[in-house]
């Protein structure tokens, strides 16, 4: 009976195991070739797996880019999920500002390929997660809007708000090369991307009447 209890287990962790193998190659894949440049082959070849295994976890070159996307989204929007219209606006702005230059850091690539797909007009996106996109714009900025009717903040544009914080964190990823170059850095320090978040809290929470 032990025996048998262990075995998915075991298969569960392979699983895991071989999707993060893909989905990793798959970033790298799609960075470098985009959507319609990338092949399944060199995605398998990349996690070093045969294709078959790739196509037994993911039907098609679309569901690994929307895997890929997907992942991408709630890296970017986690700390921004959980909160709610009772928490307090700085607080969460600030965590929300701090993640997402952390992910700017930990995963640049995630990011540039994101942008390659808005840039090309969002046409690998599929509807529901477009939807999903609208859903989760609509409710922020809804709790936004309850903060500053309840006095809590300045009264500034909660849509203009949030592509504000977008922009300023995503652009240490999508644009690190350029970062580099003018900072004379083969590779930004930690320290590069601690002096940003702090930078960017102190304008945006001060823009919103906000203790930093």
């Amino acid at each position: 009976m032990a025996v048998v209890k262990r075995m998915p287990q075991k298969t569960g962790r392979i699983r895991t195991e071989r999707v993060r193998l893909i989905l990793k190659a798959a970033e790298q894949e799609f960075a470098r070739h985009g959507f319609g440049g990338a092949t399944i082959q060199r995605i398998a070849d990349l996690a070093d797996l045969p294709k078959p295994t790739v196509l037994y976890y993911f039907s098609n070159k679309q569901e690994i880019y929307d895997e890929v996307l997907t992942n991408i989204l709630n890296l970017w929007n986690d700390k921004l999920n959980n909160f709610h219209p009772k928490d307090d606006p700085a607080e969460s702005l600030e965590r929300y500002i701090r993640s997402k230059i952390e992910v700017s850091r930990k995963y640049p690539t995630a990011s540039r390929i994101f942008a390659s797909e808005i840039i090309h007009g969002c046409q690998q996106l599929s509807p529901s997660m477009k939807d999903s996109t609208q859903q989760w714009f609509k409710n922020k900025t809804e709790i936004f809007q309850h903060w500053m009717d309840e006095g809590k903040m300045a009264r500034v544009e909660p849509m203009h708000l949030i592509f504000m914080i977008w922009g300023s964190t995503q652009h240490y990823a999508d644009y690190e090369k350029q970062i580099c170059l003018i900072m004379n850095k083969k590779k930004l320090p930690a320290s590069t991307y601690d002096k940003a978040a702090d930078t960017i809290c102190d304008i945006v929470l001060r823009g919103c009447g906000l203790k930093v």
